[in-house]
């Protein structure tokens, strides 16, 4: 049940298309990824990386350490608050 103006199902409408974003967004950063033949040796640290590994993503230029690291550090987006005031999406 949507309150105001709004009709009632205006919030699952808004879910939706959040969810929709969402998916776009991993489909657009799945597609800008590199493919091709996958490195013998890691970028980072010259390790060899596993033909398992290899197979299993084709393109890859990183051990399973370094990967690691690089997933620990990177910071996931954050969406947009639709339910929030206009203040709080301000900051």
């Amino acid at each position: 049940m949507a309150g105001g103006w709004a009709r009632d199902e205006a919030v699952n409408e808004q879910i939706d298309i959040s969810t929709q974003e969402a998916i776009e967004r991993m489909r657009l950063r799945n597609a800008n990824r590199a493919v091709g033949e996958s490195a013998a040796f890691c970028d980072e640290c010259d390790e060899p990386i596993p033909e398992a590994r290899r197979q299993a993503i084709p393109g890859v230029r990183l051990c399973v350490d370094c990967q690691s690291g690089r997933d620990k550090t990177r910071r996931p987006t954050g969406g947009i608050n639709r339910r929030g005031s206009k203040d709080s999406q301000l900051k």
